[in-house]
């Protein structure tokens, strides 16, 4: 995987391959993690210090072991997360700051980063699997218009009832029926069946991405506060694939302080270096 030199601006930080005409192109992607100081619920999470480091730096790292993506980058709206990306090496691309999802700030941030494939890796998490950023990229540049998520089985009546885990149905053909913070479905009928929810590991293509921006938010969007419902409100499939994962995203400090103790664990054990 390619690792540019970083920087705070495109410019500073991106060395694209150039091939010449004899050479077959082989499938770029980019990863993109979206990072913003002003979130409501936590405040400047990404720079929120676990063992040491910025939570940004963790899940960067955790990012650019994955062995499919092309670029990895962190795009941001704060001068002040750009600087400390800088200040550990991490490429960053500066956007608008009056953006007001991540996948726009992914839209943004492909502008400057030709690829045929963009991946969004959550922010806030520092204990996401490589292997499950793998998963999302296809083996070729995939339609002009894709959109795909990745989802996990959750087993935690708790994790069920969150509202910061979007639960998700689909069809037959694994595509996304609905997203909520409500569980779904609701188990009238029977209770043999397992509840799935989403990861903030999601993948798209220029087109899709295009399609987000330039397209309003419609009533369930707003009412749920989920990105990909934008998509299906709008009759666009979105594809999911099914994984095993145990990720945990920092939504509140109670949930720092766990990642926090796992990272202490792991480095005690030397199962993490930094």
């Amino acid at each position: 995987m390619s690792n540019p030199q970083a920087g705070v601006s495109l410019s500073r930080c991106a060395h694209l391959q150039i091939y010449s005409e004899s050479e077959e192109k082989t499938m770029q992607s980019a990863v993109i993690i979206p990072a913003r100081a002003n979130s409501t619920r936590f405040k400047n999470k990404p720079l929120a210090d676990l063992c040491g480091k910025p939570m940004i730096w963790w899940v960067y790292h955790r990012a650019i072991k994955a062995k499919h993506p092309t670029y990895v980058y962190v795009a941001t709206d704060s001068q002040e997360i750009a600087e400390v990306c800088h200040a550990f090496s991490i490429p960053t691309i500066l956007t608008s700051p009056d953006l007001q999802t991540s996948t726009e700030r992914i839209y943004e941030a492909s502008k400057s980063v030709p690829a045929d494939f963009y991946v969004c890796v959550n922010g806030d998490e520092p204990l996401i699997a490589p292997d499950l950023i793998d998963r999302i990229i296809p083996d070729s540049p995939p339609d002009t218009f894709f959109v795909s998520n990745l989802m996990t089985a959750v087993y935690s009546p708790a994790e069920v009832v969150d509202e910061s885990n979007i639960k998700v149905v689909v069809d037959t053909n694994q595509n996304a029926l609905l997203f909520s913070r409500s569980p779904i479905p609701h188990p009238k009928a029977s209770l043999s069946f397992s509840y799935y929810k989403h990861l903030g590991i999601l993948g798209y293509t220029k087109e899709a991405l295009r399609f987000f921006a330039q397209t309003k938010r419609g009533p369930l969007e707003a009412i749920e506060d989920i990105n990909e419902l934008r998509f299906l409100e709008h009759g666009k499939p979105v594809h999911m694939i099914a994984v095993e994962a145990g990720t945990l995203s920092v939504d509140t400090p109670k949930d720092l302080d766990y990642v926090r103790e796992v990272l202490r664990d792991a480095l005690q054990k030397g199962e993490v270096i930094v």
